[in-house]
């Protein structure tokens, strides 16, 4: 999080409700991990400007093995006692259980504000079930529970982090645009250079998506103008700062031999990448458009 911005006066903090939240690791960003430094100097700051902090926690692999790796102090410590740190620096956090937690539904809303925590409860029993199982069943609470303590193992840590980095390898070998390092949970594609004869505003992200899934069956998803674009007075698109396609790999699913046929039909998309065309939409909803946009080649 950029905390020289996070100080500058905002209009939005002068609303009633206002809190941060701090994602970890960072996944419309590339999955790229996030420093203890840069963590407290958040906390640090929003405790000065009595702002609860929050943490979101979208895929936190990376972070967890990249600062157990660092030389400043954490290399000799556990990746539990450091996933604790990281949590104490928060006042809460929200956690989607389907990534690193190994479950296959379900995710949780954990705080330390006793009376918040009460709202939550109350408001969950009205829409989701009562607080002892949150409308989950009771084997998607202990399959959450025992990933929890699996999700920081070393060793599973680093046999995830280097698949990433073996497909991000081979794709760079063959010249293929990609976002390095690799990620923690993911490869990301960097499609306006991937698709650079496709204009932005006809969706070279989405285009590239799409020439993978019919190419070899490869399903992955676009982080950039059809997710983040906007539109200005006139109805001209403003783009994204980025324009991505991310693979995000399952856990415990994929052998080597998967990666290596995912790398075959990326480089084959792209040594004929100039075949394909972009995109324009033809339906969209006012909000989250590319959950259920449609659209039809150019």
């Amino acid at each position: 999080m950029d905390v020289a911005a996070l100080k500058k006066p905002s209009k939005r903090r002068a609303k009633k409700h206002c809190h941060g939240n701090h994602e970890v690791t960072n996944n419309s960003g590339g999955g790229q991990p996030v420093s203890m430094e840069n963590m407290k100097a958040v906390s640090a700051l929003c405790k000065a400007n009595t702002i609860p902090l929050h943490r979101c926690l979208p895929d936190l692999q990376k972070t967890l093995i990249s600062l157990s790796s660092e030389k400043k102090g954490y290399e000799s410590r556990s990746v539990f006692s450091i996933a604790r740190e990281m949590f104490e620096l928060a006042d809460g956090c929200t956690m989607s259980a389907k990534k690193d937690a190994f479950a296959n539904i379900g995710g949780f809303l954990a705080l330390n504000n006793d009376a918040l925590a009460t709202q939550c409860r109350n408001l969950l029993v009205i829409t989701e079930g009562f607080p002892t199982y949150g409308g989950l069943a009771g084997r998607d609470l202990e399959a959450i529970a025992i990933g929890l303590q699996e999700v920081v193992d070393e060793h599973y840590l680093q046999y995830r982090i280097r698949s990433m980095e073996y497909l991000t390898e081979k794709l760079i070998a063959a010249n293929v645009p990609v976002m390095r390092p690799a990620g923690g949970h993911a490869v990301y594609l960097d499609a306006k250079a991937f698709m650079d004869h496709i204009p932005v505003d006809q969706y070279p992200g989405q285009a590239l998506v799409c020439a993978l899934y019919l190419e070899g069956g490869v399903r992955c998803v676009e982080i950039g103008s059809l997710m983040f674009g906007k539109y200005d007075e006139e109805g001209a698109l403003i783009p994204a700062t980025l324009e991505l396609v991310r693979l995000a790999i399952p856990r415990r699913v994929y052998t080597q031999s998967h990666i290596d046929y995912v790398a075959e039909v990326i480089i084959a998309v792209y040594q004929k990448r100039e075949s394909y065309k972009g995109l324009q939409i033809v339906e969209e909803a006012p909000m989250l458009r590319h959950f259920t946009a449609k659209l039809k080649s150019i």
